[in-house]
């Protein structure tokens, strides 16, 4: 069993900085990269970036590049999503994610999720 626990949400003003944390633990040999996802009220949950645990490669959704930056530490089976330059826009709740296959992007092809993290982003 996959437990993932994230942790950094809260309010922040339009341009500023949150870091989020996902604590990975349990049997996570099976899954080969961490996911972020968010969904906003109203909205599915999409695909935010990820990032793979054997070589670092990182990947994000158009909206967010140059202004997110994902993260990972093997030895506390940890990644983390810096968000800078946060815009209204990104206002949702942020699940980390466990899974493995082919494609990066779709959220299906993970297994395991946490709780979520509430990010609110004030104009």
């Amino acid at each position: 069993q996959v437990q993932l626990v994230e942790s950094g949400g809260g309010l922040v003003q339009t341009g500023g900085s949150l870091r989020l944390s996902c604590a990975a633990s349990g049997r996570t040999f099976g899954s080969d990269r961490m996911g972020w996802f968010r969904q906003a009220p109203g909205k599915e949950r999409e695909f935010v970036s990820a990032i793979r645990w054997s070589d670092g490669s990182p990947y994000y959704v158009d909206s967010v590049k140059g202004r997110f930056i994902i993260s990972r530490d093997n030895a506390k089976n940890t990644v983390y999503l810096q968000m800078n330059s946060l815009k209204p826009e990104d206002t949702a709740v942020y699940y980390c994610a466990a899974g493995n296959g082919i494609s990066i992007f779709n959220r299906n092809t993970y297994k395991y999720w946490g709780q979520g993290t509430q990010v609110t982003v004030s104009s």
